[in-house]
């Protein structure tokens, strides 16, 4: 593999893993966008019968995931303190310039009466996972700490099984479900201690990664089948966990953040921020779409 193309791969794992840390955001939508998603579908589903070539495709994205998710901690962690509700308009933005070409993409492949179950089934999960935290209060407290036990270690492998989602599922966030399940903070905190309590804390991130990986190659064999199967019924499907996610994260927001505190000023700033995202994942998703255009005339 080439430097070149090494670090260009480096650089999509830096935008995957930056998106799943963001509550709301799917690392897989960024894939799509990135124009790796089918390349790293098959990877992830072809690891055990093709690991050299999966793995080196592999590995530059997850070692640009894996610097961007630590990078990303402090700025994500001051924003979010000082302006929750405007960076996650500024993200919902990002998502929201995505649902133009997903809905395209989905169009193309035709629209029959039973679809619509494939859109309000996904959608209804996701409103339901969402509400979950209000419902059950003591499921969103999570101890990552160096006295949990070996039924918490368990836990955090399952969970990191449902991040997982966030890379394989475009429209699914990962860290909108860790911040539904209550794993969110305390595993930002765990990156955050990686200075101070370097044992356990790699530990608890060595546990949580070993369920991300697992979750890849099932979901990902799992999403391959049904793509080749029934490619208009889980087409259509994903766009109903894209649409679920947008009510889905302010519900996440009140119960993490609440709305009492926002001031009209930081709702202002959001907007512009949700306008500007949205606009700029729209013209990007253009200009892939006529660069892989140009590509196609070329090699024909």
């Amino acid at each position: 593999m080439k430097i070149k193309e090494f670090f260009k791969r480096m650089l999509c794992g830096a935008a995957i893993g930056t998106a799943m840390i963001i509550p709301g955001v799917s690392g897989g939508t960024l894939a799509v966008l990135l124009n790796i998603y089918d390349k790293l579908i098959n990877a992830i589903s072809d690891l055990r019968k093709d690991f050299l070539n999966s793995f080196k495709f592999l590995l530059p994205i997850v070692l640009g995931a894996g610097l961007a998710v630590v990078a990303m901690y402090f700025p994500l962690s001051f924003a979010l303190k000082h302006a929750p509700l405007a960076t996650v308009l500024f993200f919902v933005g990002l998502m929201l310039g995505s649902m133009p070409k997903l809905i395209k993409d989905s169009a193309k492949l035709g629209f029959k009466a039973f679809n619509v179950a494939s859109i309000i089934i996904p959608f209804i999960i996701v409103i339901a996972i969402s509400v979950i935290p209000a419902a059950v209060p003591d499921l969103g407290t999570v101890d990552l700490s160096s006295t949990m036990n070996a039924g918490s270690y368990i836990l955090l492998a399952l969970v990191g099984i449902l991040a997982s989602c966030a890379l394989v599922i475009p429209g699914v966030s990962g860290s909108m479900l860790l911040m539904i399940l209550g794993y969110y903070q305390p595993i930002l905190d765990t990156v955050s201690t990686l200075t101070t309590n370097f044992g356990h804390s790699v530990l608890v991130l060595a546990v949580f990664a070993v369920g991300i990986i697992f979750g890849f190659i099932t979901i990902a064999k799992i999403i391959k089948f049904l793509l080749a199967k029934f490619p208009r019924g889980t087409m259509w499907a994903i766009v109903g966990f894209v649409i679920g996610s947008f009510p889905a994260i302010f519900i996440v927001f009140a119960g993490e953040y609440g709305y009492a505190n926002v001031t009209p000023i930081e709702i202002i700033c959001g907007v512009i921020l949700a306008v500007i995202g949205a606009i700029g994942t729209y013209l990007l998703t253009l200009y892939e779409e006529k660069r892989n255009a140009k590509s196609s005339q070329k090699t024909e």
